[in-house]
């Protein structure tokens, strides 16, 4: 997203957080471009909810988020709704503190402390962008409707575990 403005920004001066609450509403036509970019039918609604607090120079934004979206069944192609709402902790260091950059063939392991971590330079941080990509990630990349059982069943699609040639054992359980 480099030289272009997030569909979702919403910019939060740093120096007068502490224990704030923020409330974020999409409008009708970032819910649109939000849309768009996750590759979903339709985003109806979107919020989030966060407190914000520093500890140094590192900002915690901790909430949750909720959103009501329609997807397309990855088996039979129908619109279905979902309903979404997800606790959510974003971590923004200044950038400064970003790693250097990592060459292809280096070798490199990742704790839990390097997920939901945003970059910041100055006195501002845009939290709207950082909850967008939050919602990206917990948007089914698989979606199954209502439908997706009985359409499998109507087809005469097993499941993986049915086609194993350990399948039949399990029919001797006790």
């Amino acid at each position: 997203m480099d030289n272009m403005t997030p569909e979702f920004s919403r910019i939060i001066d740093i120096r007068d957080i502490a224990g704030k609450t923020h409330e974020l509403i999409a409008t009708t036509e970032e819910c649109t471009a939000l849309a768009k970019r996750f590759g979903i039918v339709s985003l109806d609604r979107f919020t989030a909810q966060l407190v914000l607090e520093k500890d140094g120079a590192t900002i915690f934004a901790r909430g949750k988020i909720s959103a009501q979206l329609q997807q397309l069944c990855g088996i039979t192609a129908e619109e279905f709704p979902v309903s979404l709402s997800e606790d959510i902790e974003i971590r923004f260091e200044p950038e400064a503190e970003m790693k250097e950059e990592i060459t292809p063939d280096e070798e490199i392991e990742l704790t839990e402390q390097d997920f939901d971590v945003e970059y910041y330079a100055g006195d501002k941080i845009d939290i709207g962008e950082a909850v967008a990509q939050s919602l990206a990630v917990a948007i089914d990349p698989y979606p199954r409707g209502p439908n997706a059982d009985d359409a499998e069943a109507r087809a005469n699609i097993s499941a993986p575990e049915d086609n194993s040639p350990f399948a039949a054992l399990k029919d001797l359980k006790k």
